[in-house]
């Protein structure tokens, strides 16, 4: 294998990555799973033909959907990453200290296998920390069941097609807002807006009718082409994307997290997104 190329659904943008040496392949009882070596982007994981993280960007990812909760909610303890097999998100979490729990749901054991193998530079201690819960299953019925309550909960899935599709409808939204606590507050990975703009607006809607704040901010992944990434927000407190920055500053600063995305700054101006993308958000 010399290339490999994502095509972006629903469109035809296609992009293509020098393969510098394939790592691993194989079908799981889920979906097709591939890591190689790129020389610009490093390790890069794919599932079902799409990117969903790479040793050189990740931060921009993982950074932006799990700091601006956490700081925004100020009081989180408890945290529930739905997906996320590659363990950057919840590496990210556990850089916490006052985060007590952390619970992480994927489907996919297999993931979770290789990327513990193959990806500990984005994972790192994030498997070994005593604070994890790992629990195998789908996360669509883990959150229609689980007696269990959390303060942030962060959906780190892949896109809508095979495994993940289950985890934008409003029935698994509603799941989510059953599982958290008051006050609580809900964000989803929703894709490139400009080239997947039925992923955002539908899951915006969706979010709108189930709590009272639903909206979204942005990031930048270069791997994720396309422009800026959505990130969905949803909260019966419609307080917390408006955290002031002075409130975000010594809330960064008293946890003393080296980053390499994620500013204060950064974290208040990613709620400021482009017209093409307000259009696509039912805001309350």
């Amino acid at each position: 294998m010399k290339t490999w190329s994502e095509t972006l659904e629903p469109t035809d943008f296609t992009a293509t990555y020098k393969v510098e040496r394939l790592l691993h392949e194989e079908r799981s009882e889920f979906q097709h799973i591939l890591l190689f070596e790129n020389a610009v982007m490093g390790r890069v994981l794919t599932l079902d033909g799409v990117v969903q993280t790479t040793e050189k960007d990740e931060f921009c990812y993982h950074e932006m959907i799990v700091h601006v909760p956490i700081l925004a909610h100020g009081k989180a303890r408890r945290v529930l990453v739905l997906g996320g097999g590659d363990g950057g998100a919840v590496e990210e979490v556990f850089k916490h200290q006052a985060v007590e729990h952390a619970t992480l749901v994927d489907i996919d054991r297999t993931v979770i296998d290789l990327s513990k193998r193959y990806l500990s530079a984005i994972s790192g201690h994030a498997f070994e920390d005593s604070r994890l819960n790992l629990v195998i299953t789908d996360g669509y019925r883990f959150v229609a069941e689980s007696e269990h309550r959390y303060d942030v909960i962060i959906v780190d899935s892949p896109d809508p097609i095979g495994v993940g599709a289950a985890l934008f409808t409003a029935d698994f939204y509603a799941g989510c807002k059953r599982c958290l606590t008051p006050g609580g507050l809900l964000v989803t990975q929703n894709g490139v807006p400009f080239t997947q703009m039925a992923e955002l607006r539908d899951s915006m809607s969706a979010l709108a009718s189930l709590f009272a704040d639903a909206r979204c901010y942005v990031t930048h992944v270069p791997s994720y082409v396309g422009g800026p990434m959505a990130l969905g927000w949803a909260s019966d407190d419609g307080s917390l994307w408006q955290t002031p920055l002075v409130t975000l500053t010594n809330r960064f600063e008293k946890s003393a997290i080296d980053t390499r995305y994620y500013t204060p700054a950064v974290h208040q101006a990613s709620f400021a997104v482009p017209h093409y993308i307000q259009e696509l958000i039912v805001v309350r």
